[in-house]
């Protein structure tokens, strides 16, 4: 059952031309939100999304951006703004490993690469999506972290998982900072998903491995993360709820 608070509210997700951004995107649509699909590299993906959406009855636009780029991600934020009149929700999930590299064998350059795209675009969304938020007195961020921010990744994978515990922490500091704008901001840390974001970079004996470790005996599928989405973005289910990481994993990890 769908969140009915959800009707009409304006939510941009970045990240979302496939993977849990698009399950989410999806998601927040088929709630009645009016939603900003944010794409880079795979923008014709983005805009099959959006058409399916709107064939659905929904409200959906496209938004290409390199949200690494600081000045891109903030021209995202105000671009959303501008053509819906206003913003309630930000869902920050662009990310991605770029590749398992370990310290030892890391260039000054993929060390940017990595934490300008998966921590420096959530403080730049962030810090356009807030005056906007605390003008209109009320928000919500969600911020995608990962299961590897606690545990330190796999083998390759550290900066990735480094990248991702500023996320979860950065969520928190936020949280406190923003809590007397009316601004709650969010977390939810997936686990293994099947989703494009293990092309090229883990194997299927890797997924497998990863598979035999969590106690539901299956790896998870992109739409199963949705729900915690539309409930953190909910008021009438979360309104007491901020400062929170949500672990989304089949009980891999129980913190």
């Amino acid at each position: 059952m769908m969140p009915d608070d959800l009707r009409g509210k304006i939510v941009l997700v970045t990240g979302a031309s496939s993977g849990i951004g698009a399950a989410v995107a999806h998601g927040f649509a088929a709630a009645g939100s009016r939603v900003a699909i944010h794409c880079h590299s795979r923008q014709a993906e983005a805009e099959a999304l959006r058409d399916e959406i709107v064939r659905d009855g929904g409200e959906a636009i496209v938004l290409r951006a390199d949200v690494a780029d600081h000045q891109e991600a903030t021209a995202l934020v105000d671009r959303t703004v501008r053509h819906f009149g206003g913003l309630d929700v930000l869902v920050n999930n662009a990310g991605a490993m770029l590749g398992r590299v370990r310290v030892f064998d890391m260039t000054p350059e993929h060390f940017d690469r990595v934490v300008n795209l998966n921590a420096k675009s959530v403080y730049s969304t962030c810090h356009a999506a807030l005056p906007v938020f605390r003008l209109q007195g009320h928000g919500n961020i969600i911020n995608t972290t990962s299961i590897a921010a606690r545990t330190g990744g796999a083998p390759g994978a550290g900066l990735y998982a480094a990248s991702k515990a500023f996320v979860s922490t950065f969520t928190k500091a936020l949280a406190k900072e923003e809590a007397p704008h009316n601004i709650r901001i969010n977390a939810v840390s997936p686990g293994v998903i099947t989703t494009p974001f293990h092309d090229g970079v883990s194997s299927p004996e890797q997924m497998e491995a990863a598979r035999q470790m969590v106690p539901l005996a299956r790896l998870g599928t992109a739409e199963e993360c949705v729900g915690t989405y539309l409930y953190l973005a909910s008021d009438a289910l979360s309104a007491y709820v901020t400062g929170q990481v949500i672990e989304v994993n089949g009980g891999q990890l129980m913190p």
